[in-house]
This record gives structure tokens, sequence and C-alpha cells, in this order.
């Protein structure tokens, strides 16, 4: 089993930054790949970025640019850095992990709240 631990969430005002941390313990060998999601109050879960074993990131088109996912020295962390936030980012942030292809594990979640 994995467990995933999301943190670094808060109110910023429009144009700010955030760093989101998710830390990962148990089986992390496991994991090749480790991802964000988001969800707006009142629409279906999104694909934010991912990154998988060797470094390579994929972005959803609506934060090419200004998000940035990036892995810690320990091979258990994952950042993303949000910088020129939108009000349209207001949202739940999820970690997720899996092996290649799947996310079999899910954090909590983590509030993100943009003030225009």
């Amino acid at each position: 089993q994995v467990q995933l631990v999301e943190s670094g969430g808060g109110l910023v005002q429009a144009g700010g930054s955030l760093r989101l941390s998710c830390a990962a313990s148990g089986r992390i060998s496991s994991l090749n790949r480790m991802a964000w999601y988001r969800q707006a109050a009142g629409k279906q879960r999104e694909f934010v970025a991912v990154i998988i074993t060797g470094g390579s990131t994929d972005y959803a088109d609506s934060v090419k640019g200004r998000f940035t996912i990036s892995r810690g020295n320990a091979k258990n962390l994952v950042y993303l850095q949000m910088n020129s936030l939108k009000s349209e980012d207001t949202a739940v942030y999820y970690c997720a992990a899996g092996p290649w292809g799947r996310d079999d594990y899910w954090g909590q979640g983590t509030q993100v709240t943009v003030s225009s």
C-alpha cells in the first residue's frame, strides 16, 4: 500500500504563487508515476500534471507555462509549483500515484483558493 499526503494549499491573490507538496510513504518502489489533479466545486476532477520515472512530464493545456511538476531529492516527494494563479485555478488539488499508466493511490486533497 501507498499513502499520499498533500500540503501547501491556501489562499492567494490572483497573480500569486503557491507550491504544493505530496509525500508518499509505503511501497514507493512500486510507483512509476505521480500526478496532480484538481476538482473545482460543482465540476469533475481534471488532470493537471504528471511526472514519470525518468523525469518526463506532461501538463494540462490550461496550466502549461504556469505550473511546474518536479520531484524532490527524495523519491517520495513531488511538488507542484503554481505561478500566475488565476481565479479559475481555485479547486481541491489531489496527488495521485501508481505504476505505469495508472493512478492507484490518492491523497485527501488540499484546498487552493485564488482571490480575484
